[in-house]
């Protein structure tokens, strides 16, 4: 049965290997978003941006939020404790 299945779900081939594809490309861009170093490097930027004058107190602390709460959530799952949600 497994031979006959196999043929006939060949046309689907390319379909599961995109799917595939879309799986590790979304996974690798899940794994940087939340890279300690990158939401490091991102809030070094925005205390530059506010110093320069290019965004306001208010943006910052908005954007400093969000960048804070990725790094938690980073923190949690290199910490062991899987998808970054409290156990």
């Amino acid at each position: 049965m497994g031979l006959i299945s196999e043929v006939l779900l060949l046309p689907f081939a390319p379909v599961r290997g995109g799917a595939w594809a879309i799986r590790q490309v979304l996974e690798e861009a899940e794994r940087i978003y939340y890279d300690p170093a990158t939401v490091r490097a991102e809030l070094a930027h925005l205390e530059k941006q506010l110093e320069a004058g290019e965004i306001t107190e208010e943006e910052f602390d908005r954007q400093e939020d969000e960048l804070l709460d990725r790094l938690e959530i980073a923190t949690r799952t290199s910490a062991g404790l899987g998808n970054g949600t409290a156990p």
